[in-house]
C-alpha cells in the first residue's frame, strides 16, 4: 500500500508508534536525535503520549494528526515526539505528574510541551480540532505556545524550571503525617490500623453494585485482595460478602467477554454493564489471580470455571508461538469502540433460532439496546436462580447457553477484530507467568504450570541484557528487545519466580528470585532513602528519577519489592532485607492507613505482618503431594520450601533431622513447633492458630 507520508516512526517496533508513521506530522520516537534538533534549533518539544488501545488516542490522531494544515503547524514550530506509554512508563509518569500540577487532572492521550531541555511548561490530554467541551481547540493550543515562545522565552524557562524543581522534590515519597494517633507507642502499627484498613475501604464500597467508588469503575483486584485476606484472617463476614459481590457483578457484567472470556479495562457506569472495550494482559493477570483466592476460600466452582475461562481467553488471543503473552487488545474496531463485542438482537433471534428469548432474557438483550441501541451481554440474575424461576433444570439450562454462546462466537469471528498490540512487556508478562503458576497450583493443571515455566524460558531468552548478567529489558518485539528494564518489570519477576517454585519446587526459580533482588539494591536503590528508584541508575534520558508508591492498575514496584524482600529473608535467612522491607512499609505507613484504597498491596503486606509470616519446611520422599495439598489451602502469610531430604542450599530447609520419613517444620514468630508427620496436622495447627482479633 501507498503512502502519501512516513516519518521516522516507521523505524519502531511499538504498534502504537507505528500507527501514526504514515501521519503527515514529522513525528521522532524519544532519543538524541530529536532531542538534539530541539537543541539546534531552539524549538519546544511536542512530546504526545498514549498507547495502541487508546479510544481517544485514535480520536485525536484522526481529527488532528493526520490533518495536513495541523501537521504543518506542527512541523513548523515544534520537533513533535510520540511516545509508546507502555514502552516508556518512565517518561509518562514524569510528565503525567507535570500536567496533573499544571491542570489537576491527567489522561491519555498526554500532550506536554517541554523546553528544548526537556523540561515541561505547559500541556493537557486531549484537545479537540475545534473549541468544544470547554476546550481550546488543538490548533489554537499550538499557536499559543508558538507565539508564546517566541515572545516570553525568558519567562517559559522560568516555569519550566519551577515545574522541574516540583517533580523532583515530588518524586520521593516523604512522610509528612507523623501523626502518633496513627500508631502505638512503640511506633509499629497495630491489628487496629488494619481494622481501620477495612472500615475506610468498606465506606466507598458499592455493596450493591460490588467494587468501589462511582463510575468509571475499575476492577481494584488489590483492595479485593485485601478483603479476603482480611476475612480470612479474622473472620469478618463483610469482608468476604463484599470481595465476591464485587468479583461477582464484574464476572455477570458487561465488563467481562461472555463470549470469547476476558475483562475489559474498566466500566464506565455503576453497573458494570458499558466497558472501556480495551483488554490489558495486566489487568486479566490480576483477575485469575483474585480468582483463585475466591475459589481457594469458597471451593465454588464458578470461580473455577472463570479461571479457566480468563485463561483460555489468554492463551487463544494474547499467547505466542514462544511463550511470551502480548500487551493487549484494542477497544475499537474498523474505528468504532466495542463493534467487535455488540449485538442487535435481531442477530440474535437470527443465529439463536428457538433459544434466542431464553438466551436474550438472560443476557438482557432487547430490541431498543442496553447501550446506544445496541446490545452489551451481561447477566442480571444469576444462572440458578434465573432457571428456577422458570421451571428449569439448571445443568440443562447452562448448557444450552453456552451452545447460544458458541453460535455467537463462530458469528464475531468473521467480524473485524480489533488490533493487537503484540509487543512483550516484561512485568506484564510477570503477572500473567505468576497467574498460570498460581492457577496450576490451585486447580492442580500441570498444563497451566507448564505455560508458566515456557514464559519464563521465553523471558530469559529475549529479554536477557548480554552486557548484563541479571539485567533484563523492559519489551521485545521482533527479535528486539529494547529499554532497560524498570522496577516494576523486576519486582513483579521476582514475586513470579517466587510462586514458579511452588508451582514446581524447582530450586532454580527461588535462586533466580535472590539474584533479580540482589540486582535491584543495587541499581535501583536511593542512598537518601529507603524506597526504590523507578529506574536503573545508570538511564540517563529522564529529568527526574522518580519512586512510584501508589498501587493503581498495576502494583507499584516498591510495595512488590517490600514483600520480595520480606520473603527472602526468611527464606536465606537475611535479616538486613527484611529489616530494609519493615522500614519501607513504615516510612509511608501513615498514608497506607489513611487510604488503604491506593496501597492495597502495601496494606496486604502489612496484614499479613500483624499475623505473622508461617515458614513451612516439607522433608520427604514424598514431599510433592504434601506439599500440593498444604498449598490447596487459602494461607496468605506462608512460605513453604520442600526437598527430599535435608538441604542446605536454604536455611529454611538446613539442619532439618528426625526420625520420621516425613517431617513438616511449622515456625511463626521466631517460635517452631516439633515436627509434624501428615499435612492434615499441619493444616489444623494453621487453622487454629493463623488468627488476628478483627
Amino acid at each position: 500500500m501507498q503512502h502519501k507520508f512516513t516519518n521516522s516512526l516507521i523505524n519502531e517496533t511499538s504498534p502504537y508508534l507505528l500507527q501514526h508513521a504514515h501521519n503527515p506530522v514529522n513525528w521522532f520516537a524519544w532519543g538524541d536525535e530529536a532531542l538534539s534538533k530541539a537543541k539546534t534549533e531552539n524549538k519546544v518539544i511536542l512530546v504526545s503520549i498514549g498507547y495502541s488501545a487508546c479510544h481517544w488516542c485514535h480520536v485525536m490522531e484522526r481529527e488532528s494528526f493526520e490533518n495536513e494544515l495541523v501537521a504543518q503547524v506542527m512541523n513548523e514550530h515544534f520537533v513533535n515526539i510520540k511516545i509508546d506509554r507502555e514502552e516508556r512508563p518512565d517518561l509518562d509518569h514524569i510528565y503525567m505528574d507535570a500536567i496533573q500540577a499544571i491542570t489537576g487532572s491527567g489522561g491519555w492521550p498526554l500532550n506536554v510541551f517541554l523546553t528544548p531541555g526537556a523540561k515541561p511548561f505547559f500541556g493537557g490530554t486531549y484537545f479537540p480540532p475545534v473549541k468544544a467541551f470547554n476546550r481550546s481547540s488543538w490548533t489554537e493550543i499550538l499557536q499559543t505556545i508558538s507565539h508564546a515562545w517566541r515572545e516570553r522565552q525568558d519567562e517559559i524557562e522560568s516555569q519550566a524550571e519551577h515545574l522541574t524543581e516540583h517533580l523532583q522534590k515530588s518524586s520521593g515519597f516523604v512522610q509528612t503525617n507523623n501523626d502518633i494517633s496513627t500508631r502505638n507507642n512503640d511506633g509499629l502499627i497495630t491489628t487496629e490500623h488494619c481494622d481501620s484498613m477495612f472500615s475506610t475501604i468498606m465506606k466507598s464500597a458499592d455493596t450493591q453494585w460490588g467494587g468501589f467508588g462511582k463510575a468509571p469503575k475499575f476492577p481494584q483486584t488489590f483492595t479485593i485482595q485485601y478483603l479476603l485476606q482480611y476475612h480470612y484472617f479474622t473472620g469478618n463476614k463483610e469482608a468476604l460478602e463484599q470481595a465476591l459481590l464485587s468479583i461477582d457483578k464484574m464476572l455477570t457484567g458487561g465488563i467481562y467477554d461472555h463470549i470469547g472470556g476476558g475483562l475489559a479495562r474498566y466500566s464506565t457506569d455503576n453497573e458494570w454493564l458499558v466497558p472501556h472495550f480495551e483488554k490489558m494482559l495486566y489487568d486479566n493477570a490480576l483477575l485469575i489471580s483474585i480468582l483463585c483466592d475466591a475459589y481457594q476460600l469458597t471451593a465454588e466452582k464458578k470461580y473455577e470455571d472463570a479461571i479457566r475461562k480468563t485463561i483460555l481467553f489468554t492463551t487463544r488471543e494474547l499467547l505466542n508461538s514462544e511463550g511470551g503473552f502480548y500487551a493487549a487488545l484494542d477497544a475499537d474496531s474498523e474505528g468504532e469502540e466495542g463493534k467487535y463485542y455488540v449485538w442487535q438482537k435481531a442477530e440474535a433471534d437470527q443465529l439463536l433460532g428457538d433459544d434466542s428469548e431464553l438466551f436474550c432474557a438472560f443476557f438482557d438483550v432487547t430490541e431498543p439496546g442496553n447501550w446506544e441501541e445496541k446490545n452489551i451481554l451481561r447477566m442480571l440474575i444469576p444462572a440458578d436462580v434465573f432457571a428456577k424461576e422458570r421451571g428449569l433444570d439448571k445443568d440443562e439450562f447452562l448448557q444450552t447457553m453456552e451452545q447460544c454462546l458458541r453460535k455467537l462466537s463462530l458469528q464475531r469471528d468473521t467480524r473485524i477484530k480489533p488490533s493487537l498490540d503484540d509487543k512483550i512487556i516484561l512485568g506484564w508478562n510477570a503477572l500473567m507467568l505468576k497467574a498460570f503458576a498460581k492457577a496450576g497450583i490451585v486447580l492442580q493443571d500441570e498444563s497451566y504450570r507448564n505455560i508458566a515455566e515456557t514464559n519464563f524460558k521465553f523471558l530469559m531468552k529475549n529479554l536477557k541484557d548480554n552486557n548484563s548478567s541479571v539485567g533484563l529489558f523492559h519489551t521485545y518485539k521482533n527479535g528486539i528487545a529494547k529499554y532497560p528494564a524498570f522496577l516494576d518489570d523486576y519486582a513483579n519477576l521476582v514475586a513470579a519466580c517466587i510462586e514458579l517454585y511452588k508451582a514446581t519446587f524447582n530450586e532454580y526459580y527461588i535462586k533466580n528470585a535472590y539474584d533479580l533482588c540482589d540486582y535491584v539494591i543495587e541499581n535501583f536503590s536511593d542512598n537518601e532513602s529507603i524506597l526504590f528508584f523507578f529506574t536503573h541508575l545508570g538511564q540517563k534520558d529522564v529529568i527526574v528519577r522518580k519512586k512510584e508508591i501508589y498501587d493503581g492498575a498495576m502494583p507499584s514496584g516498591n510495595s512488590v519489592m517490600a514483600e520480595n524482600l520480606y520473603k527472602l529473608s526468611l527464606i536465606y535467612d537475611k535479616p538486613q532485607w527484611g529489616t530494609r522491607a519493615g522500614k519501607m512499609w513504615e516510612v509511608i505507613s501513615p498514608a497506607i492507613i489513611q487510604y488503604p484504597g491506593s496501597f492495597a498491596i502495601w496494606a496486604s503486606v502489612i496484614l499479613q505482618q500483624i499475623a505473622g509470616m508461617i515458614e513451612i519446611a516439607v522433608i520427604s520422599m514424598d514431599f510433592l503431594p504434601i506439599s500440593r495439598k498444604i498449598l490447596l489451602n487459602f494461607i496468605p502469610n506462608m512460605i513453604l520450601l520442600s526437598s527430599q531430604k535435608e538441604n542446605n542450599n536454604f536455611p529454611l530447609l538446613a539442619n532439618k533431622t528426625g526420625t520420621s520419613d516425613t517431617r513438616i517444620y511449622f515456625c511463626k514468630n521466631f517460635t517452631c513447633l516439633a515436627p509434624f508427620s501428615d499435612a492434615d496436622s499441619l493444616l489444623r495447627e494453621i487453622y487454629k492458630t493463623n488468627k488476628i482479633t478483627g
